[in-house]
């Protein structure tokens, strides 16, 4: 099987898709697919490129072991849409900004990250950034469950 390139998608880069990026490589690691899997992260916009993930969104992945120190924030570039096979943006917004930019050929590889969640049912991961602590822990919720979902589909790809 050829390695699978998943990217998350927000809008900023700096609290959502870092943190959904972070889990999902722990969680690969975990699987004994980390080899298999190449996973990025990148914003819809280009507010934060070169930054690292927002303090609170750092902190909160720390605490349930996750490190996001390595990460920088960057925009999503013309060549993602050829280069990953499957791209999770976190909500309706960053999806359509997404839409416009993405050859047709490649708007199959598009999904929000919220499909592949098994015990939530947020249609979206919300943006934390004018949140208190609730919101931060709330995204780790949701992308934990989805990143579980997202494994479990790159798992089931491998053994075909």
């Amino acid at each position: 099987m050829k390695r699978q390139r998943v990217l998350m998608v927000c809008m900023g880069n700096i609290c959502r898709s870092p943190t959904a990026e972070g889990v999902l490589r722990h969680k690969l690691l975990e699987a004994g697919l980390d080899q298999d899997v190449e996973v990025d992260s990148a914003g819809t916009h280009a507010y934060h490129v070169g930054e690292p993930p927002d303090a609170r969104s750092a902190r909160h992945a720390q605490r349930r072991g996750y490190d996001l120190s390595t990460l920088r924030a960057r925009r999503v570039a013309d060549n993602d849409f050829e280069d990953f096979d499957l791209i999770l943006v976190m909500d309706h917004d960053n999806m359509e900004a997404l839409k416009e930019r993405c050859p047709a050929e490649h708007r199959g590889k598009l999904r929000r990250l919220s499909e592949f969640a098994s015990r939530n049912t947020s249609p979206v991961v919300p943006d934390p950034y004018y949140s208190g602590p609730d919101g931060f822990e709330t995204v780790l919720d949701l992308v934990e469950d989805a990143c579980d979902g997202v494994v479990a589909k790159l798992r089931a790809a491998s053994q075909q």
